[in-house]
Formats: C-alpha cells, structure tokens, sequence
C-alpha cells in the first residue's frame, strides 16, 4: 500500500489567520491546544502549474487514483480525536489510500476513493481522518432535487459566506479547486449556480458549533447532501450529537454526528 509521509510546523500564525477569517478573535500562539479541524490548515500538497488538472487540484495519480472522471468533491469525512494537537511545534502526517469503487448513480458513473490521515505529534497518535472523495462526470441535465432538512434543532447558528472568506479559506488551506473563486469555470464547467461553500469550511463551522455546546470532541463524521452557493446564508442547527445545515430554501446540506470526549 502506498504511503505518503509529511511533516509540518503547526505555525501558530497560520491558525491566527484562521481565526481571523472565521469572524474569532485571533488568540492562538505556542503550546496552545488547536481548535478541532484546524489541521487542515497544514500538510499542504504543494504542485507546479504543469502538476495541476484542470480543476486547480492536483492532477489524479499516485495516492489518489485517477478514476477517470473530470469532477471531483469532498464527499464527507470522519474524524477521532485522541490527543490535542499544539501549536508551535512540528507533527507528521501519514497517509494512505484506504479504498477505491466505482458504481452508478442518478446522475451517471461515479467514482469514490477513501484516503486515512494519521497525524502524530511529540510521538503520539493525535488524530485519524478518513475523508471520501467522490468523481464523478460534468453535469448533462438537471441536479437531482436534494434532500429536506430536519426542523427539530435545539440550538442553532446563522452563518454567511462570500467571495473573501472562500478566497481566505482557500488561500489558507493551499485548495486551488476553481469551483471556490472562479465564478466562470463554476457555472460554465461545472454547472453550479454560483461559488461553492468549500466542504470542509462547512464541516469546520459545524466541528466549532459542536465543541461550543457540548465541550472537546472525541468523534465526529459529516457527509455533504448539496452545495452551498457563496451568496447564501445557512443554519447551523443541533440536536443531540446530530448536526446538520440548513440552506435558505430548507435543503439539507450537510448532516454530521458529535460525540464529546466526556461520553
């Protein structure tokens, strides 16, 4: 099984910035505890311009087989959190290629690859995350008409996006996908009606709703329903250990499930 090894320093600048651009103030420096998710922010995939695809990713190869699809998205994801990461020193990452299928759905082939991060820092385990990722043609006709989100949340969280905070997101988590900040090849290419609310920002809102009302995490698993278009404005809504976001017309863009440490 191929492996990709990396390791980075946990730049307490860099989950600054992050906070920054998610609306906290910044309060991150060394030897503090990251916040769920932030590890994204690092590991990056760096590749010259002749090493991306069309899309702005990477071209497919190596640890994630090119599944001879043009369309690529962040499926969903689960996470275990053993140890806190901290900011201000170096960690490692490994990363393997877990499975591969490809099948038929509505909208035609499809192809899913699950890749697992395991990142280690002071020689511990801190965390594991298995995040699918789903192939599939570009769009011949109507999207299928999404889900219907639940409306027995307990708690929720009004959350907007635009053009800055995708850009910012982006930048800090090296995604060059174009379908964040190139309107154009969004709409023209991939047919959306808009930019689309990265996948993970989603996720990431959701981890931090989840940490604020019910403490530290131990577990959490998301898969996304529908894109968000930059232009609208969701909820955040809990109940119990599910999660979910809601957009603007009711459709179910994400759902997620929480567990904290103290279960």
């Amino acid at each position: 099984m191929q492996q990709d090894i990396q390791t980075d320093m946990i730049d307490p600048v860099r989950a600054c910035a992050m906070q920054a651009a998610l609306g906290q103030k910044p309060s991150i420096s060394a030897d503090t505890v990251l916040p769920p998710f932030f590890h994204q922010l690092y590991f990056w995939t760096t590749e010259p311009p002749q090493g991306l695809g069309r899309d702005g990713h990477p071209k497919r190869g190596g640890l994630i087989p090119d599944m001879g699809l043009p369309r690529r998205m962040w499926a969903g994801g689960r996470l275990s959190f053993h140890t806190p990461l901290v900011a201000g020193e170096r960690a490692e990452r490994r990363s393997v290629c877990e499975s591969t299928a490809r099948k038929t759905g509505r909208s035609g082939p499809l192809g899913f690859v699950t890749l697992r991060h395991e990142i280690s820092q002071r020689g511990r385990l801190c965390l594991t995350e298995w995040q699918d990722l789903v192939y599939r043609e570009d769009p011949t006709g109507p999207a299928p008409t999404p889900p219907k989100a639940r409306t027995d949340e307990t708690e929720t969280q009004q959350v907007a996006f635009d053009t800055t905070l995708l850009f910012r997101y982006s930048a800090l988590t090296f995604n060059g996908h174009r379908i964040h900040y190139d309107l154009d090849y969004a709409r023209d290419v991939e047919g959306y009606a808009g930019l689309v609310v990265h996948g993970p920002l989603l996720a990431q809102l959701l981890m931090l709703f989840a940490e604020a009302q019910m403490g530290p995490l131990a577990r959490f698993s998301f898969r996304a329903s529908s894109p968000l278009m930059h232009f609208e404005t969701a909820t955040l809504c809990r109940n119990g250990s599910d999660l979910w976001v809601r957009g603007p017309d009711g459709r179910l863009c994400m759902q997620a499930e929480a567990h904290p440490r103290s279960e």
